[in-house]
């Protein structure tokens, strides 16, 4: 990893209702134990213009959480003290931060483990800081993109099959109203579904959909996500076939009912 001189642009600015400018700078947290590496990020980050807070355990990922809302992190899975699965675990339940899980780990089974267990992206090390660059921007783009467009649509709401879906709070509720967490990535996906139900999408379609022009994105990552939504839209254990696999073709949203 090598330090560049870029010409990338400024951090992007995020939608912020509560500020008085209606923007703020991107907050990101690097959960790294490696001082050189974690201040190689820590001012490459810095001098494009975002806000970064450093941790190297779950203790100082919190302390992060009660100054500032974290709007990505940026994860080591190799931590001395609590692996970083575990603060994943914790960030997916108490925080909206988008993860980027970054490992010198390169194995299929570590990626797909990351991505399962909430990740937005995975990053292995080395990594080239412009790319990494690169995929903060998009994934940042995408959650400061609105799931809605006009004061009306802020409340929007999907009802299907005993669940309501509301998309600005990342939640599924069941019929019993315990309310199902949703990350960032799996927001994303299941709104795309439900505003186009009954709709056969390709791997492909989902990921430009979710992804746009973005390079060097695993066609696995839409597996995934579609396996973490089945899970969490069962019942009782019992996989509910909201969202089938049409063979050759890709996946579709194929619930009984949908009312917004």
């Amino acid at each position: 990893m090598s330090e560049h001189n870029p010409s990338s642009p400024a951090a992007p600015l995020i939608e912020d209702q509560s500020s008085p400018s209606g923007t703020h700078t991107p907050h990101i947290l690097v959960v790294e134990d490696d001082p050189e590496i974690c201040g190689l990020l820590q001012r490459y980050l810095q001098r494009l213009g975002y806000t970064v807070s450093t941790a190297i355990n779950l203790a100082g990922v919190i302390t992060a959480q009660q100054k500032a809302p974290i709007d990505l992190t940026l994860l080591d899975l190799m931590l001395p003290e609590e692996d970083g699965q575990t603060i994943c675990r914790h960030l997916r339940q108490f925080s909206l931060s988008r993860i980027i899980m970054v490992s010198a780990l390169n194995d299929l089974r570590d990626r797909i483990s990351g991505l399962d267990l909430g990740a937005d992206d995975y990053v292995s090390k080395p990594f080239d800081l412009e790319e990494l660059a690169a995929r903060i921007r998009a994934i940042l783009r995408r959650a400061a993109t609105p799931v809605a467009t006009s004061a009306t649509e802020a409340v929007l709401q999907y009802r299907f099959d005993n669940w309501l879906f509301e998309p600005a709070k990342r939640a599924l509720y069941g019929k019993t109203g315990i309310r199902v967490a949703l990350t960032g990535s799996e927001t994303d996906l299941l709104l795309i579904l439900c505003q186009n139900m009954h709709r056969v999408f390709t791997r492909e379609e989902l990921l430009s959909r979710m992804h746009g022009d973005e390079k060097n994105i695993d066609p696995r990552a839409i597996d995934l996500l579609i396996s973490r939504l089945r899970r969490k839209l069962s019942h009782e254990g019992r996989q509910l076939e909201l969202i089938r696999t049409i063979r050759g073709d890709g996946y579709i949203f194929d619930p009984d009912d949908i009312r917004p």
